[in-house]
């Protein structure tokens, strides 16, 4: 076992990284690469499909190279990917017809509101779990086929993209099932990914003809969907491939449910919070699938071969991380690094609130036309003071989910379990900790996004045996309990309420 390791590549909203974990769950290889983000108009948000496909060839083969490993010392791949992100692509040529149109992407608000009009949300929420949001792939893709240059397929004539999606010509899905594509040749996504196209009811487990019929997307576009964890394997990578071996692609989630899995949250009740560009906070709800009227969604956790699915609810944070990198745009800081030294520098914000909702507001608000706001500033207002509004800010959020939740799902979460980047900052997680009243839990490898990619592959080919294997791989690296009192925390966080009333409903169309 201690001659062969488990890979895992986690496609994010920024960057793509390749990580090679042991049998103990310990990190052997990590490597990272940026891509570039487009914004051709305001609220728009792309990504070039080829250049993500591109990075992929060059880390995988650097990362093993670098631990020196060779490729066939991988027992298997495991995918996870920046979710709803949507690809539509040619399948004689494996070109993508028009650039991603990401996750953060909201110009498709217009027909979500159509919808809204024509009373169809509650339809939508009952059959997908979700919001009906610009966020979701479903108006994505249905932008993409009414939208995008007709393909032209020679010097005299074009078709319509919708007659050659009808003719089963092209193929659409999220960033995992590009990859898949592109590793082994196979059209493919797993369960938690297909629950967030807004096209896949997550009681049937089935690709919903109705709502397929309002996007109008051929059912012929759409990916095969298997479990998270897949003991029949979504292929092969090509042995005359950029690997020069086969390798067995057995497992893939969307980013937050993986880190779900990698946080080990395997049972009822247990919850973990991601800090990415957004943040995300699950929790597990087992078999049944818990509907929430305070602005959640219900969604697919994971899936193992011959199990049933796993549910879990979820609040959606749209800005964390962007916020922080904000502070590096507009030249508040050179280095998102320096953000905890600034805001300490400062005893508060000196009533400074920093509302990040420069592409909307997800959950428990939903409100797509909501803009970035700061308010209370005043002439003395400093740098220092905007900073620290904006780590607040983070932390104002997760107790806007942490509530809903509760009120949801009823038990209240004692231990919240915490991973990506920005939980190296030892000063955000104490925010957390105060903000919430709630012990927060730090991993000790906190990539936990391409660690539950990694499971979920490992199970599939017997790396591992039992998800109790896992749960012994495992460790507390550091536990944050709340310093302030309950009544400074309520007192804090009912104005954060005000500032959020005034950034509700900002955009308007020309």
């Amino acid at each position: 076992m201690s001659q062969t390791y488990i890979g895992a590549i986690d496609q994010g909203t920024t960057g793509t990284r390749f990580m090679v974990f042991d049998h103990e769950g310990q990190v052997v290889a990590n490597e990272y690469e940026q891509h570039e983000q487009l914004y051709p108009e305001p609220g728009w948000v792309e990504h070039d499909p080829l250049e993500i496909w591109e990075a992929v060839e060059r880390l995988v083969p650097r990362g093993l190279k670098r631990a020196a490993i060779d490729p066939d010392q991988l027992a298997a791949l495991g995918i996870t990917n920046q979710r709803e992100t949507t690809i539509v692509w040619d399948e004689a040529t494996g070109k993508p017809v028009y650039n991603a149109i990401v996750w953060q992407d909201r110009r498709t608000t217009d027909r979500v509101e159509e919808l809204e009009a024509a009373g169809k949300v509650e339809d939508i929420r009952d059959k997908t779990g979700l919001e009906c949001d610009a966020y979701f792939s479903a108006t994505k893709a249905e932008w993409i086929l009414d939208n995008a240059d007709p393909v032209k397929l020679d010097a005299t004539r074009s078709r319509d993209l919708r007659d050659r999606a009808e003719d089963g010509e092209l193929l659409m899905g999220t960033i995992d099932s590009w990859l898949v594509y592109n590793l082994t040749g196979n059209h493919i996504t797993d369960v938690t990914n297909a629950s967030r196209t807004m096209l896949y009811n997550i009681h049937d487990l089935a690709w919903d003809q109705e709502l397929l019929a309002e996007f109008r997307v051929p059912e012929t576009m759409l990916p095969e969907v298997r479990p998270s964890s897949d003991e029949t394997l979504y292929g092969y990578t090509d042995a005359d491939g950029f690997l020069g071996t086969e390798i067995p692609v057995a497992g893939a989630l969307g980013d937050q449910q993986a880190a779900l899995f990698g946080q080990t949250c395997f049972d009822v009740g247990q919850a973990k919070n991601t800090y990415g560009t957004g943040s995300f906070y699950l929790m597990n709800t087992g078999n049944e699938a818990v509907a929430s009227d305070h602005g959640l969604l219900t969604t697919i956790g994971f899936q193992r071969s011959g199990d049933p699915v796993q549910y879990a609810l979820e609040g959606s944070i749209f800005a964390t991380g962007a916020a922080i990198e904000w502070l590096s745009t507009v030249g508040f800081v050179t280095d998102p690094l320096e953000t905890a030294e600034l805001a300490q520098s400062v005893d508060s914000t000196n009533g400074v609130y920093v509302v990040p909702a420069f592409t909307g507001l997800g959950a428990p608000h939903w409100d797509g036309r909501a803009r970035g706001t700061i308010v209370g500033m005043t002439l003395g207002t400093r740098r220092e003071h905007i900073i620290r509004a904006v780590l607040e800010s983070i932390a104002y959020q997760t107790r806007d989910i942490a509530e809903a939740m509760e009120a949801a799902s009823g038990p209240e979460t004692t231990s919240l379990r915490v991973d990506g980047g920005a939980v190296k900052n030892d000063f955000l997680c104490q925010l957390q900790a105060d903000i919430t009243q709630t012990t927060i839990t730090r991993p000790e490898v906190d990539e936990t996004t391409a660690l539950g990619a990694a499971y979920a592959a490992g199970l599939a080919v017997g790396y591992w045996e039992t998800l109790d294997e896992l749960r012994s791989n495992w460790h507390v690296d550091e536990e944050f309990e709340p310093e302030m009192t309950a009544t400074e925390a309520d007192k804090l966080y009912g104005r954060w309420e005000d500032a959020v009333e005034r950034s509700l409903d900002w955009t308007v169309d020309d």
